[in-house]
């Protein structure tokens, strides 16, 4: 059961990140993949993936609820690589598609978070090589209508 904790410990901390997989999964606990899937769904009532997908479709909602995000880019950081995929998975999930679930939760409480903060918060930014024109002399590390 240890070994089972750790790897939903892993689901619960690295959700988001694209590479989690089931390998990956069964690597931390130790276990075969097939064996994985069957005492995980012993020991929680649902699959690693089911566990997983649900998880960021959890958060998925959370971010429809209160940031200003397009859906594709909520459907990238909560860790889905297809539109498609995403959006199939959270209507089984919730009955809706996002944007079905959006119309229907936002305007219920506070002003949507802007996107940016909302990116920020969660990592949607990319810093390091290549993610801008940061080139160690300070050119392009304002925005245009920033003064000098």
């Amino acid at each position: 059961m240890r070994q089972l904790r750790l790897a939903k410990d892993v689901i619960d901390r690295d959700w988001a990140e694209p590479g989690t997989d089931l390998d990956t999964l069964a690597a931390h606990a130790g276990y075969s993949r097939y064996h994985f899937i069957r005492a995980f769904k012993a020991a929680y009532g649902e699959t690693p993936g089911q566990y997983l997908t649900h998880r960021r479709i959890d958060r998925a909602e959370d971010l429809l609820r209160t940031a200003n995000l397009s859906v594709t880019e909520i459907c990238h950081l909560v860790g889905f690589s297809s539109l498609g995929t995403f959006s199939a998975r959270f209507k089984t999930w919730t009955g809706m598609t996002p944007s079905e679930y959006r119309a229907k939760h936002v305007g219920r409480g506070a002003a949507l978070i802007p996107g940016c903060y909302a990116m920020l918060w969660a990592g949607g930014f990319r810093t390091g090589p290549g993610a801008g024109a940061r080139d160690g002399t300070g050119a392009g590390e304002r925005n245009s209508g920033e003064a000098p």
